[in-house]
């Protein structure tokens, strides 16, 4: 597993390495379920909007064409939201992940997972992330 980047003044804040560990790892589990759920979206909403969409993109594979194009996201708008919804969710998701590696978490979300990891703590085991965030943490 990757080290998470975190923001300089963040570690400011003094937390016992096993909080910060747990703080990483619930990091990890937002991206693999960001991930999932966009995974999920092309699965479902992905794979209606390109299913009702084939005969565009036949046009377009034939010859591209503007008109090709517009016919086929103008009239049928609601395979075209989808695909666009698609497609949005996962540039956001890569612009997201991206900035982070690249700058590091900024102080807000770090101090919200701050506050998650507290949550699922003070709440114990019958938080649904407990068994991933804090008991996988104890266990290594």
């Amino acid at each position: 597993m990757s080290k998470v980047n975190l923001p300089a003044d963040a570690l400011e804040i003094e937390l016992d390495p096993i909080f910060k560990n747990q703080v990483a790892r619930l990091y990890r589990i937002t991206i693999y379920l960001r991930w999932i759920a966009i995974g999920l979206l092309w699965l479902t909403v992905g794979a209606y909007s390109l299913w009702e969409l084939r005969y565009p993109i036949s046009l377009i594979q034939e010859d591209f064409t503007w008109a090709a194009v517009r016919y086929g996201l103008a009239f049928q708008p609601i395979p075209a939201f989808g695909l666009c919804l698609c497609i949005g969710m996962m540039a956001g998701t890569l612009v997201w992940q991206s900035r982070n590696q690249i700058w590091g978490l900024p102080t807000p979300e770090y101090q919200r997972l701050i506050r998650q990891v507290g949550e699922i703590r003070k709440q114990g085991s019958s938080h649904p992330l407990w068994k991933w965030v804090v008991k996988s943490v104890d266990s290594e």
